[in-house]
């Protein structure tokens, strides 16, 4: 199993214990400093959850109810060295919140590398720029729309795709000789529930609203007006934005 930009390892924590079986997978992501916290967040994971974790010199066991796994760190800038990646031999192909960062041809290319490595692709988190706001305000489609604007920002791969990425995925992967898969996987944050969802919530709107004026410096005050207003209303806030996952076989 490959993780692409795995941070700190939320795709081998879920899917591992699914897979099942003896597995090995190697995460991949360019930062340094979450490759090095990856170990103590598996750590206990492992514990929280009664699984065994040796630690070695270059990698990690971890075995838990049928199943086990080898996991081996590498730190790579998969922007510019996607062919430093090694895909063969990989069965699975994962990566959450990746795809709507990076290019067309970005993406075009690593399909090709997948593909040629007889591998399937599990992608997680893909933006698909559904976004609503309960209840609405004044504001809310002038940022939504300069926030999709923001996203299509290049980020090192190139100009990133957003939230087309799901559409464009879709579109070239069974030209290619994949059956593809998706299914909903919606953010869904109501600030009543808990003051975890209503802190991020809180983050959600300063983050949108400090990228919606990045794009356009000349809506900075009425952005600022619309974080004020939502700020207001944030204990009656729900906001819902749309995710997709996508399965290639």
């Amino acid at each position: 199993m490959l993780d692409l930009a795995c941070g700190t390892g939320a795709n081998l924590r879920e899917l591992a214990p699914r897979l099942a079986g003896s597995q090995r997978w190697i995460l991949v992501d360019h930062d340094p400093k979450l490759l090095e916290a990856l170990p103590g967040v598996l750590a206990a994971w492992a514990l929280e959850n009664g699984l065994l974790l040796e630690a070695r010199a270059t990698s990690m066991r971890i075995e838990g109810p049928g199943w086990k796994a080898e996991v081996h760190l590498l730190c790579i800038d998969l922007a510019l060295q996607l062919g430093a990646v090694p895909f063969a031999g990989s069965r699975l192909v994962t990566a959450s919140a990746l795809l709507d960062l990076v290019s067309a041809s970005w993406l075009d290319a690593l399909f090709g590398r997948v593909r040629s490595a007889g591998a399937a692709m599990l992608f997680g988190l893909n933006v698909d720029g559904r976004v609503t706001w309960d209840p609405p305000i004044a504001g809310d489609e002038e940022v939504d729309r300069l926030f999709a604007s923001h996203q299509r920002r290049d980020k090192g791969f190139g100009p990133a795709l957003g939230a087309d990425a799901v559409s464009v995925a879709v579109s070239r992967l069974p030209a290619m000789g994949f059956r593809v898969s998706q299914a909903n996987s919606d953010w869904h944050i109501d600030a009543g529930e808990e003051a975890q969802a209503a802190a991020m919530l809180t983050a959600m709107v300063e983050g949108m609203g400090t990228a919606a004026i990045e794009q356009d410096p000349t809506a900075r005050s009425s952005v600022s007006e619309w974080i004020q207003r939502r700020i207001d209303v944030l204990d009656k806030t729900r906001l819902r934005i749309g995710h997709q996952e996508i399965l290639a076989v």
